[in-house]
């Protein structure tokens, strides 16, 4: 009798955009064939309290809450860029921090990317805007995304981010470009 165990090619992986008053995340699966979108939304906490302390269980708890409806296998969740606010910059550590717990105590495997990577990844420029970002996503993904955040197509963006750096790393011989035209040509897909 032959047992034949099939490796899974497609990963589930949740995008988070940390913040303390609105957090984006967004849940992909994606194979080497297609990224499809799972969902992709907000989670606000302005309302919840003043108490910083209380937003960030609520944080917690609400990550936590979509690990478990969703069952990702990987989080990449965006780094808090360096600002000139120190306490914002502080607050915003703390979102991302409670955000990777809930994703520790799942076992979740977590990787985190700076800003500028993720626009790299995904529009080729690592000093895109917001829209510039968001307008790729629908590009690529051939999906018009109607959300009121950036925060939500940030997250996106970070989970998609991911997606690249994963499945280039596991794939030997993959062909690689010395100019922007030739790279364009094989994927017309990532022309802005």
């Amino acid at each position: 009798m032959e047992v034949r165990i099939e490796a899974k090619t497609s990963k589930r992986i949740l995008g988070i955009d940390p913040g303390t008053n609105v957090l984006g995340f967004a849940i992909i699966d994606a194979d080497k064939k297609q990224v499809k979108v799972i969902e992709i939304g907000v989670l606000t906490f302005a309302h919840v309290s003043e108490d910083h302390t209380v937003k960030l269980r609520y944080i917690f708890e609400q990550v936590q809450d979509l690990i478990r409806l969703h069952k990702p296998e990987e989080m990449a969740i965006e780094a808090p860029f360096f600002g000139k606010n120190v306490q914002s910059m502080l607050k915003l550590g703390r979102a991302q921090g409670v955000a990777i717990a809930a994703g520790m105590v799942n076992q979740l495997v977590i990787t985190e990317y700076m800003p500028k990577k993720i626009k790299q990844a995904v529009t080729g420029n690592g000093n895109a805007s917001k829209e510039q970002v968001a307008g790729m996503l629908e590009k690529i993904l051939h999906t018009k995304f109607s959300e009121k955040h950036f925060d939500a197509t940030d997250a996106l963006a970070t989970a998609l981010c991911h997606w690249y750096q994963a499945s280039s790393a596991g794939l030997a011989g993959k062909k690689s470009y010395n100019s922007w035209k030739g790279f364009l040509k094989d994927n017309p897909d990532r022309k802005m």
